[in-house]
């Protein structure tokens, strides 16, 4: 099972998807390459009514964070797919974007370096 499986699957402290490039306690054996994800997604019209209607008196809009939650999730695993198939087991100098691409459309798009680590 691969680094990042493992990660997602138990409450493990070292997160093998990471910001930096190394992880702590594993050596980087192999560079295997750039890999990302991303995902765009749309705002469900009944949602966005009442959410710009709560948007008026402030605070947070709960539909628009489970959007962008499930936009950074089916991101960040197309991106460990992306990672597999190269044979890696773990990604480095993990980024996260995120833009509007249209008026109801949002892209989210995540990036890193695919390596082996023992």
């Amino acid at each position: 099972t691969s680094l990042l499986l493992q990660w997602r699957e138990s409450s493990a402290s070292e997160d093998p998807a990471r910001d930096t490039d190394q992880i702590v306690g594993f050596t980087v054996k192999e560079y295997k390459g750039l890999v990302m994800g991303s995902t765009v997604r749309a705002k469900d019209v009944t949602k966005d009514f009442a959410s710009s209607i709560r948007a008026v008196f402030g605070g947070e809009l709960p539909h628009y964070t489970q959007l962008m939650q499930d936009a950074r999730e089916e991101a960040i695993s197309r991106m460990e797919d992306e990672a597999a198939k190269l044979g890696a087991n773990a990604v480095i100098s993990l980024r996260l974007s995120s833009t509007n691409i249209a008026a109801t459309t949002s892209e989210v798009m995540v990036y890193g370096t695919a390596v082996v680590v023992e």
